[in-house]
């Protein structure tokens, strides 16, 4: 237990620490005033104070951090109204800055998110190498969907509705993630390239963490081509290509899931919150440092993704409001922004309190 809660708490302390951090180097290029830069919420556990009275501190609740911009009246970024801050020091704050200043200022953390994965998944093609183990299929089950579509043993699986089985690991990922209700799956026989059509059949399983989730399934088994594994160390600039490729792959199927699960095509109990990936980052760090930086990649993408949906409160609420002030010519009133940021501080608490349930019911717990 103590590895794992050590684990998330170094996991999310350098997430979130990037983040904050895309945040406040374009604050203070832009000549913006930053008077707290804090890794973590709730009372502060020890910090210091910088030549330019910044604050940077770590505080007891490791679930989040923030930069707090000179004039803000709480950690949001939810301003103080103009009439209340002497006019000496208006050159100080955000609202004051061009709009396009302040929209790089608050997009600059979900990009450091981005670059930090990768960032990692570059160093890890460069180092480790990039898996391009070929997959074949070592068992059909009878009666399975895979059985009725055709599908044999010994068949090379080399695309899954049109795209390029590049890893064994893609095939269980690309299956999960079809759109469609039939899966197309084509695969090398006999040197002979044949297509097939098959209907996944949704099953309760477990994860490898114990927790129960719902997946697709065709009923195979996959194998290494001749039983081998294969990496490919790879150089800077192809390394560069293919960290980009899977952040954004990881993006657009993170997307494709929400729009799923919005429009009830897909569950909603796969979110998980701070246990989930405090038991996975204390999991994953079981095996070693490349699996631990891998999962780091994944979780700093989800935290710039997440921080770009348009909910007030959040960096995407911040630019929702900028491009209302750039249609209108004039930014929202103060009585209204007050009003979205009391809605969005309803709705995060509301997800919050729905993917902290899903925890517990993973768990065992309810």
């Amino acid at each position: 237990m103590l590895q794992y809660i050590l684990s998330f708490i170094v996991l999310i302390s350098i997430v979130v620490f990037i983040h904050e951090y895309g945040h406040y180097y374009f604050a203070k290029k832009y000549k913006v005033g930053v008077t707290d830069f804090s890794i973590g919420f709730g009372k502060e556990l020890f910090g210091f104070n910088d030549k330019d009275g910044t604050r940077w501190k770590i505080c007891a609740i490791p679930l989040g951090g923030y930069v707090k911009f000179f004039g803000d009246s709480n950690s949001a970024s939810q301003p103080t109204s103009l009439s209340k801050i002497n006019e000496d020091d208006h050159s100080k704050l955000l609202t004051t800055k061009p709009l396009y200043q302040r929209a790089i200022i608050v997009s600059a953390g979900p990009i450091a998110n981005f670059i930090l994965a990768i960032f990692i998944f570059a160093i890890i093609f460069m180092t480790v190498g990039k898996d391009i183990t070929i997959p074949v299929i070592s068992e059909v089950k009878d009666n399975s969907p895979a059985q009725e579509a055709g599908l044999k043993s010994k068949d090379q699986i080399i695309f899954i509705d049109d795209k390029k089985i590049e890893s064994i690991n893609d095939v269980a990922l690309f299956i999960t993630t079809s759109k469609n209700n039939s899966v197309k799956i084509d695969v090398l026989r006999d040197q002979k390239e044949l297509s097939f059509s098959v209907i996944p059949e949704k099953k309760m399983t477990k994860d490898n963490f114990g927790n129960n989730i719902e997946r697709k399934l065709i009923g195979i088994k996959i194998a290494p081509l001749r039983g081998k594994l294969n990496r490919e160390k790879m150089g800077p600039a192809k390394a560069l290509i293919l960290s980009m490729k899977e952040t954004y792959n990881t993006i657009a199927m993170t997307l494709s899931y929400i729009g799923r699960m919005i429009s009830g095509q897909e569950s909603a109990d796969q979110l998980g919150g701070p246990i989930k990936i405090a038991q996975i980052s204390g999991k994953v760090a079981e095996h070693g440092l490349v699996p631990f930086l891998s999962i780091m990649a994944y979780i700093s993408i989800s935290l710039g993704l997440i921080n770009l949906f348009p909910i007030p409160l959040l960096d995407g609420g911040h630019l929702f409001f900028y491009l209302i002030e750039f249609i209108r010519g004039k930014p929202l009133s103060e009585n209204v922004q007050i009003y979205f940021y009391k809605f969005g501080m309803a709705v995060l608490f509301t997800l919050m309190f729905f993917a902290t349930f899903n925890d517990l019911k993973s768990l065992g717990l309810f």
